[in-house]
């Protein structure tokens, strides 16, 4: 669901030309956008994203403490970007190639996230609002682990 929220003076110069929007609402569209609402606001998963995204936030954050090639975590609620380095002093984006292990181990290990950044260099967390304590704890779990892994693939070269 979207609104679109101007001034008067904007919304009557958009009056002069034609324009069309292919994702047009219907009304069962509208039924289950305000279902939806209503779940988010019954299950209190603001609240849920909140408090599990800071907890998140934390926990990673001694990932980036413990390990010299996470070089920042930072984000709100469930929105949360790891940023990956050669090390924390150039903060130079680790290489593709060793950034792609990382995020397939993590994916092997059965965690998906996402990646960004203007070089790729950033992981994307992103969970669903329904997430728990417990699934966070597993996905740092994995990232730990993923993070191991290629310090140990990073000494045997």
């Amino acid at each position: 669901m979207a609104a679109v929220v101007t001034t008067k003076e904007i919304a009557n110069s958009l009056a002069q030309n034609l324009h069309f929007n292919t994702f047009g609402g219907n009304p069962l569209a509208c039924v289950v956008g305000a279902a939806v609402l209503d779940a988010i606001e019954e299950d209190h998963l603001q609240k849920n994203s909140k408090d599990v995204g800071t907890y998140m936030l934390l926990e990673l954050a001694k990932l980036r403490d413990k390990f010299e090639i996470v070089g920042d975590v930072r984000g709100k609620g469930l929105m949360i970007g790891m940023e990956m380095v050669t090390d924390k002093d150039s903060r130079h984006p680790l290489p593709a190639e060793e950034i792609s292990e990382i995020w397939e181990d993590c994916k092997d290990m059965g965690v998906l996230i996402g990646r960004g950044g203007l070089y790729n260099q950033t992981f994307r967390i992103k969970p669903p609002m329904c997430i728990t304590k417990k699934d966070a704890d597993f996905a740092v779990e994995v990232i730990h682990a993923a993070l191991e892994r290629h310090m140990e693939r990073a000494d045997a070269k």
